[in-house]
């Protein structure tokens, strides 16, 4: 029989993952919805199936860091993944209600943190080093690389069609780089929600994996167009090509960075890409309210999810759950 704060643990996860998939639909099919590539619908059920699939495929080795590699000590009790897990996914959802894109993976590891802080168990200060080094990198390598891929493109011959208002095969570029960030996406946050399954023991690597991006596929289709439309439509001043090498360039350092176990923002990576793409065209892409929006929830999501891990885990320690 299942004990009851291992359902608990599991209910948490897949509400988690449920909350991510919506909160970073913007981020992956944002570019070509608003340059009217694809419908918004279609957008999101292309996009829900290629993060499953890039949770179920290509997540071990982040799964392997956050299960295993955040808290030093051996497998957490249940009552402390519950903390960790229920801490990330108040502060995700209430993002998302504010619909103020942020950094999930940065709430849930610091969120990580302030639990084992606030319940006395060991951080692995080394990996909490390595991935703060790599997201302060992320999005100048984004940036750097969408900068190099338009100029790239500017230095072709010039051709008739204009770039604006895209034409079937810009259309279609820009669905399939739509698609990669799906797919990196699946990759790189799925392990955000189920983390804490695999830290408390109650699912392996490709249990954790599947069970989460299950979660990511339903939010993304049931809660996903606020944050698609916020994207698409309060962010974005891009043409096509800016808006392909963009994602192009997001998805190449998430990818990048999973590859070797790790996991960095899918929204800094974008915004570093799309400032690239823009210094490349000596274009502003971002307006300016909602990039304040955005510094403001990069800033709030560590400190809030230290704070809270921090005072649930103190508080479940008070009344003896730790």
């Amino acid at each position: 029989m299942i004990a009851l704060p291992a359902i608990a643990l599991l209910a948490l996860a897949l509400a988690f993952a449920y909350s991510i998939g919506a909160q970073y639909t913007g981020a992956c099919m944002g570019m070509p919805y608003a340059a009217g590539a694809i419908r918004a619908e279609p957008a999101l059920f292309l996009m829900a199936p290629l993060v499953f699939l890039g949770a179920a495929l290509a997540s071990e080795g982040v799964e392997t860091t956050v299960g295993h590699g955040l808290l030093g000590g051996g497998p957490i009790s249940l009552d402390l993944a519950i903390v960790i897990v229920a801490s990330a996914l108040v502060l995700t959802s209430a993002y998302n209600l504010l619909t103020l894109p942020t950094s999930t993976i940065q709430i849930l590891v610091f969120s990580t943190v302030g639990a084992g802080l606030g319940a006395g168990t060991p951080v692995e200060w080394p990996t909490i080093e390595r991935l703060m080094l790599l997201w302060a990198a992320a999005p100048f390598l984004a940036c750097g690389l969408g900068f190099a891929l338009v100029r790239m493109w500017d230095r072709r011959p010039p051709r008739s069609a204009p770039e604006h208002g895209p034409s079937r095969r810009v259309a279609a570029g820009l669905v399939a780089v739509g698609a990669a960030a799906s797919f990196a996406m699946g990759a790189n946050d799925v392990s955000n929600a189920t983390g804490g399954l695999i830290q408390a023991g109650v699912a392996g690597l490709l249990a954790a994996a599947v069970i989460g991006g299950m979660g990511l596929a339903l939010g993304a289709l049931t809660w996903g167009r606020p944050l698609l439309q916020r994207v698409a439509f309060r962010i974005v001043r891009m043409d096509p090509v800016m808006a392909i090498a963009s994602q192009i360039a997001q998805s190449a350092v998430i990818l990048g960075s999973v590859a070797f176990g790790l996991f960095t923002s899918l929204n800094q990576s974008l915004v570093g890409a799309m400032i690239g793409t823009g210094l490349a065209r000596r274009r502003t892409t971002l307006i300016g309210g909602a990039v304040r929006d955005i510094v403001a929830g990069w800033a709030l999501g560590p400190v809030s999810g230290l704070a809270l891990g921090v005072l649930l885990s103190r508080l479940f320690r008070a009344v003896g759950w730790l």
